[in-house]
């Protein structure tokens, strides 16, 4: 059964009040008090956008009605499905999501470990770009700064910097230890240099504690020029702890720089930009309309107020 690649365009969505009060109707009562705490109707759309995406999947794919889904957090705050999969024709999904930038986006797949991320490319809020690398020191090795820096200007480290991030985000995400791991022990050797628009890159390789890692696979592509998307992917049980690595199960596929992916797909699956009408097709309502709702998130601020975005 093939994965899923979905990303939904959060920044250019100017909901109107049939589309927040239907999108607020088919959330969980407490997703959707949580989402209308957000400052911010950027977060609070991409907030919505993202648990949307997790039902349209588990309702297409899982087979579970849309208004008798039940998702709850593990103590980490990851997303899970409580039903059971009484349907043996269907089986549970591993799936992730991400919003940042102008994006909310997920990544599925039938028994393969997921972690995916997005970031959108923007100069740091209140400080130079060196002085941004300075203060995240720790986050890299000395080869990834090393690769980062090797770029040309610093716009391009920046760029550069980014894809380093959400490939390390999206391995995090998908063994789920959250907070606590050391970025250190992971460092990738990116290929290729630069990620071709319209293409998926899986030529990156991850080294865990100084060991290469031959189950996983890493998935890159760009949404747009400014947008970089990683999908982490393992076929094997997460490392005990993090600590170490699974046995690989096949054997390591030629180092192209733009390749197949998992192992029997002739290649990686590109994103879907998906329009509201496809995120909530399907959709059923699970609580009556709240007009209140519209009116607190029509007074929210758009986002914060920045100075530098893009060069």
């Amino acid at each position: 059964m093939e994965g899923v690649r979905w990303a939904f365009r959060c920044g250019s969505w100017s909901p109107t009040r049939a589309e927040w009060l239907l999108a607020a109707r088919c959330v969980q009562r407490e997703e959707k008090e949580r989402i209308g705490q957000f400052v911010f109707a950027k977060d609070a759309k991409s907030a919505m956008a993202g648990r949307l995406l997790i039902r349209k999947l588990v309702s297409d794919k899982m087979g579970i009605v849309w208004d008798q889904i039940r998702l709850e957090r593990t103590p980490k705050g990851k997303p899970v499905v409580a039903n059971p999969i009484a349907d043996a024709g269907h089986q549970r999904w591993s799936f992730n999501v991400s919003h940042q930038g102008d994006y909310a986006v997920l990544a599925a797949e039938p028994g393969v470990q997921v972690g995916v991320d997005v970031m959108k490319t923007s100069r740091p809020g209140s400080s130079s770009i060196p002085e941004f690398f300075r203060l995240m020191t720790r986050q890299f090795t000395e080869h990834e700064w090393n690769t980062i820096r090797a770029r040309g200007s610093e716009w391009e480290q920046l760029h550069t910097f980014h894809r380093h991030w959400t490939l390390k985000e999206s391995f995090i995400k998908a063994i789920g230890t959250g907070l606590g791991f050391d970025l250190q022990r992971i460092e990738f050797h990116t290929s290729p240099l630069q990620i071709p628009q319209a293409q998926v890159c899986t030529g990156t390789r991850m080294h865990l504690d100084g060991e290469e890692e031959e189950d996983w696979t890493f998935e890159e592509c760009l949404l747009d020029q400014h947008h970089h998307v990683a999908v982490a992917l393992s076929r094997g049980a997460a490392p005990a702890a993090a600590a170490a690595a699974t046995a690989a199960e096949e054997e390591e596929a030629e180092r192209e720089h733009c390749q197949p992916g998992l192992a029997g797909r002739s290649r990686p699956l590109k994103f879907t930009v998906l329009s509201f009408s496809e995120l909530v097709s399907g959709a059923v309502p699970l609580s009556e309309e709240d007009p209140a709702y519209w009116e607190s998130f029509e007074k929210k601020q758009e986002a914060p107020t920045r100075q530098h975005n893009q060069p």
